[in-house]
C-alpha cells in the first residue's frame, strides 16, 4: 500500500540555495535641464527688466549734468497728477464692485437652478472681447447725444447729465464693467467649477440658513481666490485703459500720462514707472487677499510641562 501511494513532491523552497539577483543596470538617466531653465528664466527676466532699467536711467540721468531725481520730486506738484490717480483708483474700485455684484449672483443662480443656460451666459459675457473699444465708444457717444435731445422734458435728462460728471464719470464705470465682464466671468466660472456649490447650499439650507446668508457666508469664502483674480484683472484693465476715456473726453490717470508726455518726456516716463509700481503693489495686495486663510487659525499645541 505504501508503494502504491504517491508521495508529494518536495516543494519546500531551498532558501539557502537562492542567491540575490544582480541588480539590473540603471538606465542612463538624462540630467534635468537646469541650465536651459535658468537660461529661459534669465532671458524672460531680461526682457522685462532691461526696458524698466533703461527707462529709470533715462529719468535720472541727464547728459552733461549727471544724475538728478527732479523728475520724481516734481510729480507730487504736477498739475492733475494726484486728481487723475485718485480718479482712476475710484473708477477701478467701482468697476470691481459692480462687476462682482452682477456676475456672482447670476453665475451662482445659473449653477444651481438653470445649468442649461450656462452656454448662453458664457456667450453674453465673452461677447465684449469681439467688440472693439472704438465701436463701444461710438455706441456710447451716440446714446449720450441722443438722450438729451429726446428726453429733455423727462426726469431722465438729469440722469444723462449725472453720468457724465467729470469729477466721477459713471459712464466710464459702465463701459469698464462691460469690458471687464469676460475676465470676471472666466475667473468666477473656474472657481465655481472647483467647488461643489449644490452640496454646500443644500447643507446650509438644511441647517436653517437663508439665501443671503448662504451666498455671503458659505459660497463667497470658497470663491475667495476667484474673486481676487477677477478683481486683479479688472484693476489692471481700468488703470491701463486709454481709448474709451480719451474719446469720451475724460482725464483719468492713463490719459493724463499721455497728455504730459508731449511737454515733459522725463516726467511722463517717471509717472509710467510709478504707475507700474503702484499697480504691482495693488495686485500683490489682491493676490495676498485671495490666498489668505478664511477659517480660524488652529490653536498651537503646547508640550506638557515636566514635573
Amino acid at each position: 500500500m505504501a508503494a502504491m501511494t504517491p508521495t508529494a513532491p518536495d516543494t519546500a523552497p531551498d532558501t539557502g540555495a537562492r542567491t540575490a539577483r544582480p541588480a539590473a543596470p540603471a538606465r542612463n538617466a538624462r540630467p534635468r535641464p537646469r541650465v536651459w531653465r535658468g537660461l529661459v528664466l534669465g532671458l524672460g527676466g531680461a526682457y522685462f527688466l532691461v526696458p524698466l532699467i533703461a527707462s529709470f536711467v533715462f529719468t535720472v540721468h541727464t547728459p552733461g549734468q549727471g544724475v538728478s531725481f527732479a523728475a520724481y520730486t516734481e510729480l507730487l506738484g504736477a498739475e492733475g497728477f494726484l486728481s487723475s490717480l485718485l480718479l482712476s483708483l475710484g473708477l477701478a474700485a467701482a468697476t470691481i464692485a459692480l462687476s462682482l455684484l452682477l456676475a456672482v449672483p447670476a453665475l451662482v443662480a445659473v449653477r444651481l437652478g438653470a445649468p442649461r443656460l450656462r452656454p448662453v451666459i458664457e456667450v453674453l459675457c465673452t461677447l465684449p472681447l469681439v467688440v472693439p473699444p472704438i465701436a463701444l465708444v461710438t455706441g456710447i457717444t451716440t446714446v449720450l447725444r441722443w438722450g438729451p435731445d429726446h428726453l429733455a422734458r423727462t426726469p431722465l435728462y438729469q440722469t444723462f447729465l449725472a453720468v457724465q460728471n467729470e469729477d466721477f464719470p459713471v459712464v466710464l464705470v459702465l463701459a469698464y464693467t462691460v469690458m471687464a465682464l469676460p475676465f470676471v466671468y472666466r475667473s468666477l466660472d473656474a472657481g465655481l467649477r472647483a467647488v461643489d456649490v449644490p452640496t454646500l447650499v443644500e447643507a446650509a439650507r438644511n441647517c436653517g440658513a437663508g439665501r443671503t446668508y448662504v451666498l455671503v457666508r458659505v459660497i463667497l469664502p470658497n470663491l475667495r481666490p476667484s474673486l481676487a483674480g477677477a478683481a486683479f484683472l479688472t484693476l489692471a484693465l481700468v488703470l491701463g485703459e486709454f481709448t474709451v476715456a480719451s474719446l469720451l473726453g475724460f482725464r483719468p490717470f492713463a490719459v493724463w500720462i499721455v497728455s504730459v508726455s508731449g511737454a515733459q518726456a522725463r516726467m511722463s516716463v517717471a509717472v509710467s514707472l510709478l504707475s507700474l509700481l503702484v499697480t504691482w503693489v495693488l495686485l500683490l495686495v489682491l493676490s495676498r487677499a485671495g490666498t489668505a486663510p478664511t477659517g480660524p487659525r488652529p490653536a498651537r499645541r503646547t508640550a506638557p510641562k515636566e514635573s
